[in-house]
């Protein structure tokens, strides 16, 4: 049974402070000014990775960009070369979301490389084996439109179990975001998802306001403790 981790979405050396003082098991590095993956500036992501220093795995998002290949390899080699241990990559649209895929093979031998796909968008289900295929570290669902609704309105916990486990079977590192409250831990901690998403539920007044303190505590209580200081989301052994 999988251990269901915290992770945490933050914007500032300040708030990945909070974050990691509260027991986060992952800091991930977003703008959420810039839309649902919106990506922070490049030296702010350094300082949010030199600030941690290797306590908790840090993440960072790569923005809400185009389906460019060229364009988002570019993207994942320079947010590599900031130090953290997981990049995250939104596939928006479903035409091109198969080539993108392809397109980052190398990128992937270098890099863990998490696909983010959303749940308001297009059902990402086919699009699992060639993720593990390719090489990815792992897929999470997400919503990409915050007023089309949480993601446990788009999605029933039937759904998102069912697609956790196709993940996890395939070898994949599964995570599951989109306006997330406290009071869906429980209804979602049963799936075995390895992580679940929050920043909305973490901050004073929205998910663009500053991160609290006591919601990142409460967060962590209702969540099992998984980190130490070498936590890292181990891929699954794939059972096809």
């Amino acid at each position: 049974m999988c251990m269901t981790g915290l992770l945490a979405s933050i914007c500032s050396v300040e708030e990945a402070a909070i974050a990691l003082h509260a027991g986060a098991d992952i800091i991930d590095c977003k703008d959420p000014s810039r839309g649902a993956l919106g990506a922070l500036d490049l030296d702010r992501i350094a300082a949010i990775v030199d600030y941690v220093n290797g306590e908790r795995p840090v993440s960072a998002t790569l923005g809400d960009l185009p389906p460019d290949p060229k364009r988002i390899q570019a993207a994942v080699r320079n947010t590599a070369d900031c130090g953290v241990d997981y990049i995250k990559l939104g596939l928006f649209d479903e035409p091109t979301a198969a080539s993108c895929i392809r397109a980052l093979e190398e990128e992937c031998r270098h890099n863990q490389l998490i696909a983010v796909c959303f749940a308001d968008r297009f059902d990402p289900t086919p699009l699992l084996p060639l993720l593990s295929t390719q090489g990815f570290h792992g897929v999470m669902i997400d919503t990409a439109e915050k007023q089309n609704g949480r993601l446990t309105d788009l999605w029933t916990l039937d759904r998102l179990g069912r697609f956790v486990d196709q993940a996890q079977r395939l070898g994949l590192v599964c995570g599951l975001a989109g306006r997330l409250t406290l009071d869906d831990i429980p209804s979602l901690l049963p799936l075995n998802a390895d992580y679940l998403g929050f920043r909305s539920a973490l901050c004073v007044a929205g998910r663009t306001s500053r991160v609290d303190h006591e919601a990142m505590l409460r967060a962590r209580d209702a969540l099992p403790l998984r980190h130490d200081t070498t936590t890292t989301l181990t891929p699954h052994r794939a059972t096809r």
